[in-house]
C-alpha cells in the first residue's frame, strides 16, 4: 500500500528529502508521489507538519 499526499499539504517541501526512493516530486499546486515507486516507508508522513501523507 502506497502513500499518497493529500489536500492539506502546504508544499513546504520537508517530505521530498526525506523519502529513500525519490518518489516526492513537486506538483502543480501539491506535492506528490509516485505510488509505483513508493515502498511505503512513512519517511515523508513523520516529518511533515500537517500529516498530508497518508497510506492510500
Amino acid at each position: 500500500m502506497a502513500y499518497v499526499i493529500n489536500d492539506s499539504c502546504i508544499s513546504c517541501g520537508a517530505c521530498e528529502p526525506e523519502c529513500p526512493v525519490d518518489a516526492i516530486s513537486p506538483g502543480e499546486d501539491i506535492y506528490v508521489i509516485d505510488e509505483d515507486a513508493c515502498i511505503d516507508c512513512g519517511a515523508c508522513a513523520s516529518v511533515c507538519p500537517v500529516e498530508a501523507p497518508v497510506q492510500k
